[in-house]
């Protein structure tokens, strides 16, 4: 670090970053926690005629992001199905913004930490260039440590760029499958609800 020079700062600082919201991500991105396995139970619970007071709304509400969408269609359960579909739309909309949390920050990190790695790379050029005295010679301190700045700084900068990119991918492609599972989910649910009040 200290060869790298103060470039390399800001390359820590993303990587401390990234670091945070991969762990984070790979604990909220689990299906066991989004999509819980008591989901077919209240569908058939609904399929039955059975309801829910308000103790189970809220206990849905809570227990998951899967869980938030279908209390917020069961609570409009006995009005117009276009109502109920509006409700889990608005809920489903709320899920893809916890879905998508910090991935936008993570891909800024992917594409900035190369850039921020070329930066130290043009100040250890510069470094080396002006080590370079009146007479042709340099001086072989200054020297070595503007060629380490730059080498040190640019591949740091890709270290950090490559599994942020990758994770970065993973997360996005994690997320839109667990919209798609849950949109079929709702799509089960607003069924059961529409056949129970056509009865």
């Amino acid at each position: 670090v200290v060869a790298a020079g103060w470039p390399i700062y800001p390359i820590i600082l993303c990587s401390v970053v990234a670091l945070g919201i991969i762990g984070e991500r790979f604990y909220t991105l689990r299906p066991s926690v989004l999509m819980p396995d008591f989901v077919p139970e209240v569908i058939e619970r609904i399929q039955s005629g059975g309801q829910f007071n308000v103790n189970e709304i809220a206990n849905l509400r809570g227990s998951s992001v899967m869980g938030f969408i279908i209390a917020a269609g069961i609570e409009e359960s006995q009005s117009a199905i276009s109502d109920v579909e509006a409700a889990m739309n608005e809920a489903a909309l709320a899920a893809a913004k916890e879905l998508e949390k910090f991935l936008t920050t993570l891909g800024t990190i992917a594409t900035l930490s190369p850039l921020l790695g070329l930066l130290g790379t043009i100040v250890g050029m510069i470094e080396i260039f002006g080590a370079s005295s009146a007479t042709g010679l340099a001086d072989p301190a200054k020297l070595a440590h503007g060629i380490s700045v730059a080498l040190y700084n640019a591949a740091f900068g890709i270290i950090v760029a490559v599994p942020s990119l990758i994770c970065y991918r993973h997360f996005r492609a994690k997320a839109d499958t667990l919209l798609t599972d849950m949109e079929a989910i709702g799509a089960k649910l607003q069924r059961a609800i529409k056949a129970e009040n056509s009865r």
